[in-house]
């Protein structure tokens, strides 16, 4: 238990980040299992930069490791651009 008032705000401050991170991070999870799974390219397409957008995001705020939000962009743009 924290004793001292500033490791009281520090585990307020993260219990709070903790909550936004997996709110982002569930988010970001349907997104990708929607542009994987969509049988229209076209849609897949379009949702794709907003994706990649939110991949980013987590990355930059070491939600995901870096290496991680490349490997799933990555993964993205093949399934995204296949061809058929």
């Amino acid at each position: 238990m924290a004793n001292t008032k500033n490791a009281k705000k520090a585990q307020r401050q993260a219990s709070k980040r903790r909550l936004d991170n997996r709110l982002h991070a569930k988010t970001t999870r349907n997104l990708i299992k929607k542009v994987s799974t969509t049988e229209n390219k076209s849609e897949a397409k379009t949702l794709l930069p907003e994706v990649i957008a939110k991949i980013d995001k987590l990355a930059k705020k070491n939600v995901i490791h870096k290496n991680k939000a490349a490997n799933l962009k990555s993964k993205l743009m093949k399934k995204a651009t296949k061809k058929d």
